[in-house]
């Protein structure tokens, strides 16, 4: 239902994985399956930093992805992140069963033509 790319802010290869990883889902999951990039280790120094924050977003906004930074040390925007991600699964299925629901109701005298021809036939052999 949904996917966290998670690289670490201090190991360019792993965010370099991530088009990688893109392509994969768009191979593997559902057309419809919710992104969210994520960035962690945002606490480390930023002499150990190796991809920007801009970067990051510049990334997410090319495949159209919410992005956030994260620590799972000092856990920063952790529980924003599943958050997230859990109201855009949650939308989007809101969405898709609205769009696919049928108005609510009982049909009262609405017979196919199958139906129709049935009950004549039945009145008429025992009328």
């Amino acid at each position: 239902m949904g996917i966290l790319l998670v690289y670490d802010v201090t190991d360019e290869s792993s965010f370099n994985n991530i088009r990688n990883w893109i392509r994969n889902i768009e191979q593997h999951a559902s057309d419809n399956v919710n992104k969210i990039l994520v960035g962690n280790k945002a606490d480390m120094d930023e002499s150990k930093r190796a991809v920007p924050t801009s970067k990051g977003q510049a990334l997410a906004d090319e495949y159209g992805i919410k992005f956030f930074e994260t620590s799972a040390k000092t856990n920063l925007n952790v529980e924003e992140v599943f958050f997230s991600i859990a109201r855009d699964i949650k939308q989007r299925l809101a969405d898709t069963d609205s769009s696919k629901a049928e108005p609510a109701g009982i049909k009262i005298n609405q017979q196919d033509q199958a139906t129709a021809g049935q009950v004549a036939q039945k009145s008429a052999c025992c009328g």
